[in-house]
């Protein structure tokens, strides 16, 4: 008996997918706990169309995230900074305040998390932290660090 799996079931097989299984199996246990439908024409064009619809969607926030992308590598963050002698900072920066300033100058919100620091920043100078826009897209900012004056 075919049928179409509602949601990801362990060692057999993952949401959306058409399988053929045992009619006893289907009817006792995907059924009963409503982890299948049957495969039936309407039920396998109606899967069709949602993928459709999820891969459509998945495209535009890649599109989205490109476009982000793009415009990041242009600029550039200053982040001013108390430091000592041989330009050591009084503490650090972290990826936090560079997605706060990102945000003050340029008007730009993107997720602390998203910003992949090495390390945190101790001295002067200019960084290019990767930022992870989609799992497909990331891009090098860069963050200039100077003396508050």
């Amino acid at each position: 008996m075919k049928v179409i799996l509602l949601q990801d079931v362990p060692k057999v097989g993952k949401k959306d997918q058409i399988l053929e299984v045992k009619e006893g199996y289907a009817h006792n246990f995907l059924f009963k706990k409503k982890l299948a439908i049957e495969a039936t024409e309407g039920n396998i064009k109606e899967v069709k169309r949602q993928e459709k619809i999820r891969a459509d969607k998945a495209a535009e926030v890649k599109a989205e995230a490109v476009a982000l992308g793009e415009k990041l590598k242009e600029m550039t963050v200053v982040i001013q900074t108390k430091c000592g002698a041989g330009g050591k900072l009084f503490g650090a920066v972290t990826n936090k305040e560079i997605a706060e300033q990102l945000e003050k100058q340029h008007g730009i919100k993107v997720d602390k998390r998203k910003i992949d620091l090495e390390e945190n920043i101790k001295t002067l100078g200019t960084y290019r932290p990767t930022v992870k826009l989609h799992q497909d897209v990331h891009v090098e900012l860069a963050v200039k660090i100077v003396e508050q004056g």
